[in-house]
C-alpha cells in the first residue's frame, strides 16, 4: 500500500483567503435584512390587477425578485458560517488584514459600472453596450499573471460567449417578458 504523495496546497492571494466565519455571519444577517426589507416594500407597490394587466407587468415583479434572491443567497451564507464554526469560535486575537489588490478590484468594478452606465448606454444599443460590459468585466476579473496564452485565450472565449448570452438574455427578458423598451 502506497500513500499519495503530499501535495502542497495551492496559495491563494490576499483578497482570496476566507473570512472568519462569524464576519460571515453578521454579513448574512446584514443582507437578509436588506432582502427582507426589498421584498416588504416591493409588496406596497402598486399592482395592475385593477386594470386587468397581466402581473409580470407590475412594476414590484423585478425588486421582489432581487429581494427575494438576496435574501436566499444571505440565508445560504449564513448556513455555510455555522457549518464552518461560527456560534463556537471565538473572533479572539484574529485580526482580517485584507491585503493585496482586494481595494484596488472593488475601484476597478465600479469605475466599469460607471462606465456602461453612463458612457455606453445611450451611445450604442443596448445589447452591445451589455455585452461589452460583461465581457471586459469577466477579463479583468479572471485575469491573472502568469497565464499561458492558450488559457487566456480560452478565458477570453469563454467570457465573450457569457457576454453575448447575457447581452441576448437581457434584451428578450426585459422586452419580452417584462415590456420594457431598452435604450
Amino acid at each position: 500500500m502506497t500513500d499519495a504523495p503530499n501535495t502542497p496546497a495551492p496559495m491563494l492571494l490576499a483578497h482570496e483567503q476566507p473570512l472568519p466565519p462569524r464576519l460571515d455571519l453578521y454579513v448574512a444577517a446584514a443582507f437578509l435584512t436588506l432582502g427582507m426589507a426589498i421584498i416588504g416594500v416591493s409588496l406596497s407597490m402598486p399592482t395592475f390587477y385593477e386594470r386587468l394587466q397581466q402581473i409580470y407587468t407590475a412594476p414590484a415583479v423585478v425588486p421582489a425578485l432581487h429581494g427575494a434572491i438576496i435574501a436566499l443567497l444571505s440565508i445560504w451564507l449564513g448556513v455555510r458560517s455555522l457549518k464552518r464554526g461560527a456560534i463556537g469560535q471565538k473572533i479572539g486575537n484574529v485580526v482580517v488584514v485584507r491585503e493585496g489588490y482586494s481595494n484596488m478590484r472593488l475601484a476597478a468594478a465600479a469605475l466599469m459600472c460607471l462606465v456602461y452606465a453612463g458612457g455606453l448606454i445611450g451611445r450604442m444599443p443596448f445589447w452591445l453596450a451589455t455585452i461589452l460590459f460583461v465581457t471586459a468585466f469577466i477579463l479583468l476579473f479572471e485575469w491573472r499573471r502568469g497565464l499561458e496564452p492558450r488559457e487566456l485565450a480560452k478565458r477570453a472565449l469563454i467570457a465573450l460567449a457569457v457576454g453575448a448570452g447575457t447581452g441576448v438574455a437581457v434584451v428578450l427578458v426585459f422586452e419580452r417578458l417584462f415590456l420594457v423598451r431598452l435604450p
